[in-house]
């Protein structure tokens, strides 16, 4: 085949119009061309096109005769392809000549004026339909574009959005296309009404729904935005509160949305059928029960005589399922029948048990960790290849993967093994995210005013699971410089250990006016043994060398406490430090050394770290160093509790008890001191400013805060977040007591302080955010008061 796309001299034959003639031979006219042997085909008008494209279309080939019939197919299969708007063929003697004119392209397509949408998600959205650069332009996929992007932003409530297509020509047969939206103002709920509730008053109705009419957060929640997908959410709301309290035949019979002329207000009307209220006549299980009926009667949350709850017969169902899946039944049916009995108001369930066939595991396979190591996803799992399938241990295998913090999405899939009927493979499918850290920090709290921080991390160094670190950390009286590498598994049990070198300088809270100057260079070496799958035990060892330095008369220099001066003197000060009378201008140091033993417990059940909504934590921590100058023993004790109320509300309960003593007719070392006050103890009164104080001098007649070697702290919160389940921001109201006790004092529930107030926690965009008001309850002569306290950390 001889191609000729740019031939300049042709032979002077007459053109025939043969795609006419195929025409009138389609529409069954008697018009008709000859048929003639094709000694050559040209291609023109083609610009970006291969001419080699056009010719795979054509139904006939150089040296075969043409005819009507083909001159028509060939027409249509060049339509067909969407390149080209128009199509001709004519011959000039025996040449078989094709005229195509090509749709554009397109160069570009881009939006302005959007802000409810990700520009990159829209515009990945049009490339799957085809609408993309370098595409070929069509303008009914153009225009349908269009339309679904005002569809989407009626589904987010703006009405009064406007969207305005441009498609501009330009060079090389091209076109850009541009969207221009006018969002418009968002529509606003300016009415939930309710018809046909008897049981449940509106106002209560309305505390099950996220969408709200306008209030002062909804700048912030948009709950006040009308969504049909939100709306949907709060159908099933009301429907799952009918169906949890009795009302089994309860339906929702309407929902009407209208919008006000001016497109800014929408008024919602829920038309609800409530039914008649049952209780549970009785439940029956039935089906294989493998021997274990008792044990699977016990799951059932819903007992006879009990108001009917769709929730305990959906969670009894689920158990039961889970539990036939911890037997190797990975596949198990598990349905409830109903049988109602309207006259008695009474329902009564059979539930069916279908275990199948036992399955167990084949093979784990592991996928989509490029840097991980398999051993360190493999590691964490507590289902073997090779074992009967147990659904906990899988859950808790993806779960303990999950918490490795190496990934940002982990799933799990139990496919079974294709021409068998009782093995499953466990397919693991992980998400990498970077594990490597490099950040600049800044914080501002009411107790420590500016902090600096900075630090490097590896947590998943070479994909060996094991942590690298150096964190640098600064503040008014606290600076930090530590070196940390962590290993969770030196052996194939689980047992970790941690390595720490640090350099530590200490100043005065800011709450005292006396100096001193305490710097302590160290390292420790800890190992933690897993005992269970939520406890752990930690046993270390360590070494400190501390310099503690006071000022007594030195220009420039508040004087130390007198507790500082006298630890001085009893830990090896020379020259003028020891004298009964110091004289003025004297800067005293003592060093020493102590080899702390540490041995600690840790329990985590929490269901989030940052906002816990339900679990415990508890943690007890003894340190003793009984060789060195040091000898003295602390001990540290924590318990929190989580609690769910109602449907988004929590109760936290934080609880700690901290007591240290000196050993050996040794005193207790004054810098481990604990402290008392602010936001992490007792809100309301200053930070670090409760418990023993010094002694009043002239320049300061309320003493310095000295902390002390006993601590006891208790807090309640009931936790409230702004809108729906978003835990991000949340309002809290508290109570608080608590204080410190020198070594030689008693602990007297008297002396304890109290405070309660109300607060805001805001995981912002910079960093966690906490602002309390407290009022002290029962504050002494000499405390130090400070009502609104904040903290703030951020990163830059």
């Amino acid at each position: 085949m001889k191609l000729h796309p740019a031939r300049i001299a042709l032979p002077s034959f007459p053109r025939r119009l043969i795609a006419v003639a195929a025409f009138a031979l389609c529409s069954g006219q008697a018009l008709a061309a000859e048929p003639f042997v094709v000694k050559d085909i040209r291609v023109e008008g083609i610009q970006r096109t291969e001419a080699g494209t056009v010719f795979s279309y054509l139904p006939v080939r150089v040296g075969e005769t043409f005819t009507d019939e083909k001159g028509s197919a060939a027409i249509k299969a060049l339509y067909a392809t969407g390149f080209f708007k128009d199509v001709r063929i004519e011959s000039e003697g025996n040449v078989l000549v094709v005229m195509v004119e090509e749709r554009p392209a397109i160069a570009s397509v881009d939006f302005s004026g959007i802000k409810e949408f990700d520009k990159e998600q829209l515009t990945k959205a049009l490339k799957e339909i085809g609408l993309a650069e370098s595409r070929i332009f069509d303008r009914a996929m153009v225009d349908r574009a269009e339309q679904e992007l005002k569809r989407q932003y009626l589904s987010r409530g703006l009405y009064g959005a406007k969207v305005t297509t441009t498609v501009t020509p330009i060079e090389r047969n091209r076109v850009n296309i541009t969207f221009a939206v006018d969002e418009g103002d968002a529509a606003r709920i300016k009415q939930i009404t309710f018809v046909g509730n008897k049981v449940y008053s509106d106002k209560e109705l309305h505390g099950l729904l996220n969408l709200t009419t306008p209030g002062w957060f909804t700048w912030y929640t948009k709950s006040d935005q009308y969504t049909k997908q939100k709306l949907t959410g709060d159908i099933e709301s009301i429907k799952s509160h009918y169906l949890n309290n009795g009302y089994l035949e309860m339906q929702i019979e309407s929902t009407q949305v209208s919008i006000s002329p001016d497109k800014k207000d929408i008024y919602i009307t829920v038309n609800i059928n409530e039914g008649e209220k049952f209780k549970v006549a009785d439940v029956k299980l039935e089906g294989e029960l493998l021997g274990r009926e008792a044990e699977l009667k016990s799951l059932v949350e819903l007992k006879k005589g009990d108001v009917y709850s769709g929730e305990k017969l959906a969670e009894s169902v689920k158990k039961i399922s889970e539990r036939m899946g911890t037997f190797g039944y990975a596949f198990a049916n598990v349905n409830a029948n109903p049988e109602i009995n309207r006259e008695k108001r009474e329902v009564a369930f059979t539930v069916f048990i279908d275990p199948g066939k036992r399955v167990y595991v084949r093979r784990i396979n592991v996928a989509g960790n490029t840097i991980t190591r398999d051993e360190v996803v493999r590691r964490e799992f507590r289902q073997f290849e090779s074992s009967w399938y147990d659904g906990d241990k899988i859950k808790n295998s993806r779960n303990r993967v999950d918490r490795l913090g190496y990934f940002n999405e982990v799933n799990i899939e139990t496919p079974e093994v294709p021409g068998t009927s009782d093995q499953v493979d466990v397919n693991v499918s992980v998400v990498e995210k970077p594990t490597g850290t490099l950040s600049l920090g800044a914080g501002f709290s009411s107790s420590e005013r500016m902090t600096l921080s900075a630090s490097v991390h590896q947590a998943n160094a070479f994909g060996s699971g094991k942590t690298l670190g150096v964190d640098v950390n600064t503040s008014k009286y606290n600076r930090t410089i530590a070196f940390s590498h962590v290993d969770p598994y030196v052996t194939d049990d689980g047992i970790s250990r941690s390595l720490e070198v640090f350099y530590r300088t200490s100043r005065p809270p800011l709450v005292n006016t006396g100096e001193y100057k305490i710097v302590t260079t160290g390292g420790s070496i800890m190992h933690g043994v897993p005992f269970t799958e939520l406890d752990t035990i930690y046993f270390g060892i360590g070494v400190e060398r501390t310099k503690v330095e006071t000022y007594f008369g030195v220009p420039g220099f508040n004087d130390s406490p007198q507790v500082y001066r006298d630890y001085v003197a009893a830990f090896g000060a020379s020259g003028p430090c020891t004298a009964a009378v110091v004289p003025a201008n004297s800067i005293c140091s003592a060093t020493t050394t102590s080899f702390p033993l540490t041995a600690a417990w840790q329990r985590d059940s929490r269901d989030s770290v940052l906002t816990p909504t339900t679990g415990q934590y508890q943690r007890a921590n003894l340190e003793v160093a009984a060789f060195g100058d040091q000898r003295y023993y602390r001990g540290v004790y924590q318990y929190q509790q989580f609690l769910p109320v109602f449907r988004t509300m929590t109760l936290a309960l934080n609880g700690e008890l901290d007591y240290g003593a000196g050993m050996g007719g040794k005193p207790y070392p004054v810098f481990k001191n604990f402290y008392a006050g602010g936001i992490g103890s007792v809100r309301g009164f200053e930070g670090s400013s409760l418990g023993p104080r010094s002694a009043a001098t002239a320049n300061n007649p309320q003493g310095d805060a000295l902390g002390g070697s006993k601590r006891i702290i208790a807090n309640v919160e009931f936790q409230v977040p702004f809108s729906g389940r978003d835990r991000s921001l949340r309002w809290f109201t508290f109570l608080d007591a608590g204080n410190v006790f020198a070594e030689n004092q008693k602990i007297k529930t008297g002396d304890l302080r109290y405070s309660g107030g109300l607060g805001i926690s805001w995981i912002s965009p910079i960093g966690p955010l906490k602002i309390s008001y407290g009022k002290p309850f029962n504050a002494k002569p000499g405390d130090l008061t400070q009502n609104f306290q904040f903290q703030l950390g951020t990163g830059f």
